[in-house]
């Protein structure tokens, strides 16, 4: 997709109109990037949980939303974003392959830090060091 697509996507995103299914890891990325760009960090923060826990609640499933995955992703692309020298998201996204990777929360989370009730609702701070 082309950066034009993820703004567009973005918008869907936002208002809340996107259809969850076939909503990969990487449009999640994108539309995170998207928002990352329009808005400050918190208004960024608060737009994008804001929808994607609406998005989670229309497909039937508002246990997905994970507080503490999105703000610490979200804190992780901001980083990222302003530290990788890019002009597209593809080139982006070349230089932070491990992004994709579903397990890269581990670096900073437990298993069972990340995935309890509590990491649902509240940030938890991580509880593993990233050496």
């Amino acid at each position: 997709m082309t950066d034009r697509d993820y703004r567009i996507l973005a918008d869907r995103f936002e208002a809340e109109t996107l259809d969850a299914i076939g909503f990969s890891h990487l449009d999640h990325i994108g539309v995170a990037c998207q928002m990352l760009q329009r808005y400050d960090f918190l208004d960024a923060a608060r737009t994008y949980s804001r929808a994607l826990r609406g998005i989670a609640s229309k497909a039937g499933a508002p246990d997905k939303f994970n507080l503490t995955v999105t703000l610490a992703f979200l804190s992780l692309l901001s980083e990222r974003m302003a530290s990788t020298p890019h002009q597209t998201f593809g080139e982006f996204m070349e230089k932070n392959t491990d992004l994709m990777s579903r397990s890269l929360m581990g670096n900073w989370y437990s298993p069972d830090r990340l995935n309890s009730k509590n990491a649902r609702t509240v940030f938890l701070m991580p509880d593993r060091c990233n050496a």
